[in-house]
Parts: structure tokens; C-alpha cells; sequence
């Protein structure tokens, strides 16, 4: 196995959750066997929580389907699965100094401040799944889709 595996309920519902342990780049090899194994037919009921460089550092944003944005964590999947139509849990990184940097930002200690605002959206991003579990994508995309209100 290429992931790290757990099931969990979830009120009446039963979740596996999964952490790759391929190289980002390769985790397609570890989805693909873990969506036969748990036996998920309908893409959409896959959820991928992944790094975002169009969204600003510890942004959270809920998507059905797309493209790849450049990430290839979502490429090795999409090679693998034959589809993009997973659900996605989009954790903002924000974007490089320059478009040719954009490994090095990806792959970057973030700074203090970044890993706070990380660390928050991580915690939204838990409980992002559990409410796409017991509401459904079109409640959740609601809830954390809309846009921050401003602090005064």
C-alpha cells in the first residue's frame, strides 16, 4: 500500500481517510488502488486536499471537478483515475515571486505567519470533510466558499 490508511465514521457514514507516501508528484499511484480498494464509483465522492498557488496563503476553497492548475499531484491522479471529476479541498499557498520559481515556493519552510494561517486552514479543511460528508458539496462550497468578511 502507498498511503497511510484509517476508517472512520462519520455519523452513519464510513470515511477512509488516506495520506500518500509517494512523492507528491506520484499520487496517482497511491489514489487509484485506495478508490478500488474502499470501491468508489462516483468520482465526486473522492476528496482531495492539495495545495493551491492561486489562492492567498490559508484560503480554503471547495471545488467539484477542473483542471490541474499545474499541480501535479492532481496530474498523477488524473493519469491514473482517468478523470478530474474528484471533489477537491483547496489549502491557499499563494503564489510564487516569479512563475519559474514555483517549485521552489511550493517547496519552501513557510514563515511563521504562513504556517499559522496553514495550520488554521488545515483545521477548516477537517472540518470541510465532515461537513461534505453529512451535507453534501453544494452546503460545504457554501459554507467555505464565501468570500472572508473584512476585520474592521
Amino acid at each position: 500500500m502507498k498511503a497511510v490508511t484509517a476508517e472512520v465514521r462519520l455519523g452513519d457514514k464510513r470515511v477512509a481517510l488516506a495520506v500518500p507516501t509517494t512523492y507528491m508528484n506520484e499520487s496517482g499511484a497511491a489514489v487509484a488502488p485506495l478508490v478500488r480498494r474502499f470501491g468508489i464509483e462516483d468520482p465526486a465522492r473522492l476528496v482531495v486536499v492539495h495545495d493551491e498557488l492561486d489562492l492567498e496563503p490559508g484560503r480554503l476553497k471547495i471545488k467539484l471537478g477542473g483542471g490541474t492548475a499545474g499541480n501535479n499531484g492532481l496530474r498523477s491522479i488524473q493519469s491514473h483515475l482517468h478523470t478530474l471529476s474528484f471533489t477537491r479541498i483547496r489549502i491557499g499557498i499563494g503564489k510564487p515571486p516569479s512563475r519559474n520559481r514555483g517549485a521552489e515556493h511550493v517547496l519552501k519552510r513557510p514563515g511563521k505567519a504562513e504556517r499559522e494561517l496553514l495550520a488554521t486552514a488545515i483545521e477548516e479543511a477537517a472540518d470541510a470533510v465532515e461537513l461534505l460528508v453529512a451535507e453534501g458539496t453544494e452546503v460545504a462550497m457554501n459554507r467555505f466558499n464565501a468570500e472572508p468578511t473584512a476585520q474592521p
